[in-house]
C-alpha cells in the first residue's frame, strides 16, 4: 500500500508518494488550479499512482483556510452574541492597522447588521446572572438565514467559565440552522480573554463553508477513484486530523502547508544529525521561514493570520514574507529596487512562462543569470522558458530605471531578493536570541536552494543542508506529521487555593477525548504521548509564562499532580524567562493546555539515498553569472549522485522539482540519506 501526501501552493501542488512495502519514494509537481485546487490536486496524485485503491492513506496540508482568509473570501456568515457584547469584533484590542494617522480602514468578517445581540449574562465566576431567552435566539437565527448567512457563530460573554447559556443556545440553532455550519465559543476556544475567542470562534464559522465544501469535494473524487482509505489533514500546529475534525475547526489549518513543511524539515535535519536548524521554505509567492531548536519546532498559541484577524490556537511559528520566485520587482518613485509582495503567482506566472506577464520576478533573474535551465523548467507546465522575454522585462522595469544592462538588474534583483529573506532569518534567529552560527539552513520549495550559498554568506551560517527532494518538502512533511489534537480549559485560580481533583478532571477529560480520537482514526500508531502545560503568572501580571507539568497518565488515567509540584514548575519556567522570582509574589493558573499526540511510523530516509561507487560526469556545462562575471559551470543529474559525492563549486545539481545552486567557494556533499550539505569549501 501506498502513503501520499498533497501539499498545494500558491504555484505548485505537491506529491509525495511513499511505498510502504519498500520504503521507495516518488514525487510530482504540478500547477495549482484556480479556483477550485481540488483540479490539481486529483491530477498530481493521478501522475504516481494509477490505482486509487492502492492508498492507504492520503495526508494533505491545504491552504484553502489561509487563501480565503487573506483575500476575505470566506463565507457569509452571522453572530447571536450577548447583549452589549456586539462590537467585540470590531473594536478588537483597540489597535490600529496602521501607528500614524486619524483613520483606519479595518473591517469585521462579520457586517455589524448581521450581529445580532440576545439577553443572557454568565459571570467571570461562572454564575448565571441571566439565563439565555431561547425564543430571541431562535428568532435571531431565523432573521441571520433569511439575510442569506452561510455560517453562524454563538459568542457569549464568559462561557469558558460555565457553558451553560451557549450550550441551551447552540442547541436550539442547531435545530433550525439549515446546515451544520454552527460555531460556538465553549467548543471551538473555552479559554478567557472575550476578543480572542469571539475572533477565532467567528474565523472558524467565516472558512467552514468554503474548508468543509472543497475537502467534501476532494473526500468524494478519492472515494469515486476507488479510494477506501483515511484522508486526513495537516493542522497549523504540525499535527493530522481526521477530515470531519477539519471541517468542523476548520481554523485549525489556518497555516496547514507550511506547518508540514516544518516538520519533515525537523525530522531530515534531526535524523542527518543537526537538531538545530532554520527552515526556508521558497515557493511561487512567499518565503516562509521557521526555526527548530534541539528538534523541536517552536508553537505559537496565537497568530495574527492579518491586522485584526486573531486566531488562538497552536501553530508553528512561521514568518512570511513576499519574496517567492514569482514575487514581482519593481523601482518606486524614490528610485529604490524593491521585491513583492505583488506575486506573479501560478498564472500568468514569471515572464519567462510566456503567459501574459511582462513584469520581472525573481525567476525571471534566475533565468536570465543562467541558474535555472530554460529547456527543463519544473513543475510540467511548460516545454521551454523564454529567456529573450525576461531580460527584456528586466530592462524595461529594473534596468532602465537605475542605468543598470540586463545582467547587473537580474543581480540587483536577487541581491534585494537574497537581503530580504535573510532578514526574516534574523528575525526568527538573532532576534529571539539563538546564534545562527550554531544552525543549520535548510532551504526548500521550487526554489529555495537557488539562495543557499547566499543566506550562508548574508546571515553567517555554517551550512546548509539542502534535501532529497526539497520541491515537495511540505508534501513529505504530510507523510511523517503524527496525529494531534490540542485542548484548553481555562482555570483561573490562585495556586493555593487550586482545587487539584478539579484540574484533573478536565486534564482526564482532554486525555479521553484525544484517545477516542486516535482509536478512531485508521492509522496505526506507533505510540501515544500526552502533554500538559499551564499558562501562569503572578496576580497583577497581563502576560504568561508557559509551565510544562510533568503528570503521570498510566493505563489512560490522570494522577492528580500536587500544588508543590505545580509552584516548582512554575518558579523554573519564569526563572528560565526572566532570571529571577519575584519575592512575595502570589503565583495564578491561568489555563491549562493538554496536546494527547499519536506517534505515526517515519520511514528510513536512506531508503531515498541512491547507492552506488561510480560519480557520473557532468551532464552538461553552462555559462552562470555570478557577481560580475560569467563563469563556466558543471551540471549534474542530482538524483544520481551516489553517497559520499563531492561537488565543488560552481555547479548547478538538477532534479525535476527543484534547482540547487552551489556557488564558487563552496562544496556540496551527498550524506547517506541523500541530502546535500553545503559548506565553505576549505
Amino acid at each position: 500500500m501506498k502513503i501520499v501526501g498533497v501539499d498545494v501552493g500558491g504555484t505548485f501542488t505537491d506529491v509525495f508518494v511513499l511505498n510502504e512495502a519498500d520504503g521507495t519514494a516518488a514525487v510530482a509537481k504540478v500547477p495549482t488550479t484556480r479556483p477550485d485546487q481540488s483540479g490539481g490536486f486529483l491530477t498530481g496524485i493521478g501522475e504516481q499512482v494509477e490505482d486509487l485503491s492502492d492508498i492507504s492513506v492520503v495526508v494533505h496540508g491545504t491552504t484553502a483556510g489561509t487563501n480565503a482568509l487573506l483575500e476575505r473570501k470566506g463565507a457569509k456568515i452571522g453572530v447571536i452574541t450577548t447583549m452589549g457584547l456586539r462590537d467585540v469584533l470590531e473594536m478588537r484590542r483597540r489597535d490600529r492597522p496602521r501607528t500614524w494617522g486619524l483613520r483606519g480602514d479595518f473591517e469585521p468578517v462579520v457586517d455589524r447588521r448581521y450581529r445580532l445581540e440576545v439577553p443572557e449574562r454568565t459571570l467571570a465566576d461562572g454564575t448565571i446572572r441571566t439565563p439565555v431567552d431561547l425564543d430571541t435566539v431562535r428568532a435571531a437565527a431565523t432573521t441571520l438565514a433569511g439575510q442569506g448567512c452561510a455560517a453562524i457563530a454563538i459568542l457569549f460573554a464568559n462561557s469558558y467559565a460555565n457553558p451553560a447559556n451557549e450550550a441551551l443556545a447552540v442547541q436550539a440553532v442547531r435545530a433550525i440552522w439549515p446546515n451544520e455550519h454552527v460555531s460556538c465559543s465553549s467548543e471551538i476556544l473555552p479559554e478567557i480573554r472575550e476578543f480572542e475567542r469571539f475572533s477565532t470562534t467567528a474565523l472558524n464559522a467565516y472558512l467552514q463553508p468554503e474548508v468543509s465544501g472543497y475537502l467534501d469535494r476532494l473526500e468524494t473524487a478519492l472515494k469515486q477513484g476507488g479510494f477506501g482509505g483515511e484522508f486526513m489533514i495537516v493542522q497549523s500546529n504540525g499535527g493530522v486530523m481526521a477530515v470531519d475534525t477539519a471541517c468542523k475547526v476548520p481554523v485549525r489549518t489556518a497555516l496547514s502547508g507550511p506547518a508540514a513543511g516544518v516538520i519533515a524539515a525537523g525530522y531530515i535535519a534531526s535524523t542527518a544529525g543537526f537538531p538545530d536548524v532554520i527552515t526556508g521554505d521558497m515557493g511561487g509567492t512567499s518565503f516562509d521561514v521557521s526555526l527548530i531548536a534541539g528538534g523541536q519546532s517552536m508553537l505559537s498559541p496565537q497568530t495574527s493570520i492579518d491586522f485584526g484577524m486573531v486566531v488562538r490556537t497552536p501553530m508553528i511559528e512561521i514568518t512570511t514574507i513576499g519574496a517567492g520566485g514569482g514575487s514581482i520587482a519593481w523601482v518606486d518613485k524614490g528610485g529604490l529596487l524593491n521585491i513583492g509582495p505583488e506575486s506573479a503567482g501560478s498564472n500568468p506566472g514569471p515572464v519567462a512562462y510566456g503567459l501574459g506577464n511582462d513584469r520581472p520576478t525573481v525567476t525571471d533573474a534566475n533565468v536570465v543569470l543562467g541558474r535555472i535551465d530554460p529547456d527543463n523548467p519544473i513543475g510540467g507546465k511548460l516545454t521551454r522558458l523564454d529567456v529573450e522575454a525576461a531580460a527584456r522585462a528586466i530592462d524595461a522595469h529594473v534596468g532602465a530605471p537605475l542605468n543598470l544592462d540586463t545582467h547587473q538588474a537580474a543581480e540587483a534583483i536577487l541581491r534585494v531578493a537574497n537581503s530580504r529573506m535573510a532578514g526574516a532569518i534574523r528575525l526568527v534567529s538573532i532576534e529571539r536570541g539563538f546564534d545562527p552560527k550554531r544552525f543549520a539552513f535548510m532551504p526548500f520549495g521550487g526554489g529555495g536552494a537557488l539562495h543557499a550559498g547566499a543566506m550562508l554568506a548574508e546571515v553567517g551560517i555554517a551550512r546548509a543542508i539542502v534535501p532529497r527532494y526539497p520541491g515537495v518538502t511540505s508534501a513529505m512533511g504530510c507523510v511523517i506529521a503524527d496525529m494531534r489534537q490540542d485542548f484548553v480549559q481555562t482555570i483561573n485560580a490562585l495556586v493555593d487555593q487550586l482545587d487539584t481533583a478539579v484540574l484533573t478532571g478536565f486534564m482526564q477529560d482532554h486525555v479521553d477525548r484525544g484517545m477516542a480520537m486516535l482509536r478512531a482514526a485508521q492509522t496505526t500508531f506507533e505510540a501515544g504521548k500526552v502533554s500538559f502545560e499551564l499558562d501562569m503568572a503572578y496576580i497583577g501580571q497581563t502576560h504568561t509564562v508557559a509551565v510544562p507539568l510533568e503528570v503521570t497518565v498510566g493505563d489512560g488515567i490522570v494522577q492528580p499532580p500536587a500544588r508543590a509540584q505545580i509552584e516548582a514548575a512554575f518558579d523554573a519556567a519564569y526563572t528560565a524567562t526572566f532570571g529571577r522570582l519575584l519575592k512575595n509574589g502570589v503565583r495564578r493558573v491561568l489555563n491549562l493546555r493538554s496536546a494527547v499526540t499519536g506517534i505515526r511510523p517515519k520511514f528510513d530516509l536512506e531508503t531515498l539515498a541512491p547507492r552506488g561507487n561510480r560519480i557520473p560526469a557532468p551532464r552538461a556545462t553552462r555559462r552562470v553569472h555570478f557577481g560580475d562575471t560569467w563563469r563556466d559551470t558543471a551540471i549534474y543529474d542530482r538524483l544520481a549522485l551516489p553517497v559520499g559525492t563531492e561537488i565543488t563549486g560552481p555547479a548547478i545539481l538538477e532534479q525535476p522539482d527543484t534547482t540547487v545552486l552551489i556557488e564558487p567557494g563552496l562544496k556540496g556533499r551527498v550524506d547517506r540519506f541523500g541530502n546535500t550539505i553545503i559548506t565553505g569549501d576549505r
